[in-house]
């Protein structure tokens, strides 16, 4: 059987965007199974040490944009430093991504979408008929996966993953688990090409 990637992320966050195809590429060439978890940070930080961007020191948020212009043009990833629709309400887009996975979808493309609706493009991904646009464009019932996404249990799950997270030891997005190994950050997906070909 092949190997299992626990994928902690939130689709606001600009480096999980950065790394969410590249992650899905590793997976496949080494033939393991991505387990997407939508998680919210919200949660995650208070209990870690982290900090929502507003109420970062001004010399961390200055550099975080001088990492976001190097690793887009290091990755060839079009990608827009301060969209105006960041931060995006993330929680509809949450939604369609769990009832998604809730009907055993594969969610790898969906959520890619989603993220460079927000990160490429400057979409609202909190609203409504972009969600379904987005959905429907990969082929899923967009209204269909709306409507399931705003049922109180999907609020309980995005509850439970932020627990497993804490639980896990993750305290930043993306994170990406195997085994006992977490690998925090899409820099250091490397690593976690690494640790997949030795079977660790």
């Amino acid at each position: 059987m092949g190997q299992t990637i626990t994928y902690h992320f939130t689709l606001n966050s600009p480096w999980s965007y950065l790394g969410d195809a590249r992650l899905a590429k590793i997976a496949a060439r080494h033939g393991a199974k991505v387990v997407h978890k939508p998680t919210n940070f919200g949660l995650v930080f208070p209990e870690t040490g982290g900090l929502p961007l507003p109420k970062r020191a001004p010399a961390r948020q200055a550099y975080r944009l001088q990492e976001l212009e190097r690793w887009p043009a290091y990755l060839g990833i079009p990608l827009i430093k301060q969209p105006d629709n960041f931060p995006s309400n993330e929680r509809n887009g949450i939604g369609i991504v769990i009832a998604a996975i809730n009907q055993g979808l594969d969610v790898t493309h969906l959520v890619n979408a989603i993220m460079t609706a927000l990160w490429a493009e400057d979409r609202n991904i909190g609203d409504e008929a972009t969600l379904i646009g987005i959905a429907e464009a990969q082929g899923f019932d967009g209204q269909g996966l709306f409507e399931a996404g705003q049922k109180n249990t999907i609020e309980a799950q995005w509850l439970q993953n932020s627990k497993d997270a804490l639980a896990k030891g993750v305290f930043g997005a993306p994170t990406y688990g195997l085994g006992e190994q977490l690998f925090w950050g899409q820099d250091r997906l490397e690593f976690l090409d690494r640790a997949l070909a030795s079977g660790a």
